[in-house]
């Protein structure tokens, strides 16, 4: 059975920063590019961050490009989000996902996998 797990989030004061992770098992993970996705109350949920298997490409969103990083790493399953300067607007609860490519897709049907969601809370 393939699970995705998050945690880190909080709350946290704007220009702050968290740490998500997301530990997956069930599945060879290293072979698929995933993904972060957030969505804000009354709002679509949305890509933020995806990565390549093998960590060869990634894509962040313009609204978080030079302040979150996505990582992961194979050995332990997991796939983590470097959330840094955080803004009040990045307030959502944060899901983690995997798809069946290695290429990042940008699509949410093109996920198969999804975690709980952690919930991130930005003060200003």
């Amino acid at each position: 059975q393939v699970q995705l797990v998050e945690s880190g989030g909080g709350l946290v004061q704007a220009g702050g920063s968290l740490r998500l992770s997301c530990a997956a098992s069930g599945r060879t993970f290293s072979n698929y590019a995933m993904g972060w996705f957030r969505q804000a109350p009354g709002k679509e949920r949305e890509l933020v961050a995806a990565i390549s298997y093998g960590s060869y490409i990634t894509y962040y969103a313009d609204s978080v490009k030079g302040r979150f990083t996505i990582s992961r790493d194979d050995a332990k399953n997991t796939v983590y989000l470097q959330m840094n300067s955080l803004k009040p607007e990045d307030t959502a609860v944060y899901y983690c996902a995997t798809t069946h490519y290695g290429s990042i897709r940008f699509k949410i049907e093109d996920y198969d996998y999804w975690g709980q969601g952690t919930q991130v809370t930005v003060s200003s």
